[in-house]
């Protein structure tokens, strides 16, 4: 039986990324936090209104071997706080012992292996001083992407919700996301 554990999700950052940590292996290793929502347009207004309930998840970025770019140099040179970005990656489950003797705990995280910058908070699309906008890939055989800007045009006025969490509808311009 085949499996896939695949994840794509466009949002933000919801705090700077921590400094990097060295691994035993030479590598590096970058967390973040990211937020996800499902915006929706209000028919009565036209205005776009945020997700009261947005999926907010723990990421990691490694550096790897066999990769042209170092995820984690990127992220931490070129993102901050609400900064939007596109992000695939798969799930892992981390468990551990509850320090004060709560039981076990236990988080789902998202391993990023690739990311795209769109643009950051209240800016209107990638491709800025920052060399965004293309996929920055680490590795997986699949080539960068080029081009800036948003990943895809706005929803029809027929299609009552989006899940891109990104800026308003059109330019970028508007009031951005609150995460």
């Amino acid at each position: 039986m085949a499996t896939l554990n695949r994840v794509m999700l466009i949002g933000r950052l919801t705090k700077d990324p921590e400094a990097p940590r060295s691994l035993p292996n030479g590598g590096t290793v970058v967390k973040f936090g990211f937020a996800v929502g499902r915006s929706k347009k209000n028919p009565q207004t036209g205005q776009w209104e945020n997700d009261p309930n947005p999926l907010f998840i723990d990421c990691e970025v490694f550096s790897r071997p066999d990769s042209k770019r170092n995820l984690p140099d990127l992220i931490t040179q070129y993102c901050k706080k609400g900064d939007s970005l596109y992000i695939e990656g798969r799930l892992q489950l981390d468990q551990w012992e509850d320090k004060n003797g709560g039981g076990k705990r236990s988080k789902h995280k998202l391993v990023v292996d690739s990311l795209e910058f769109i643009g950051g908070k209240g800016e209107g699309g990638g491709g800025g001083d920052d060399g965004g906008g293309g996929r920055q890939s680490s590795g997986g055989g699949r080539p960068a992407s080029g081009g800036g800007g948003r990943s895809a045009p706005p929803p029809n006025e027929d299609d009552g919700d989006r899940d891109s969490g990104g800026n308003n509808s059109g330019g970028g311009s508007g009031d951005p996301i609150p995460f």
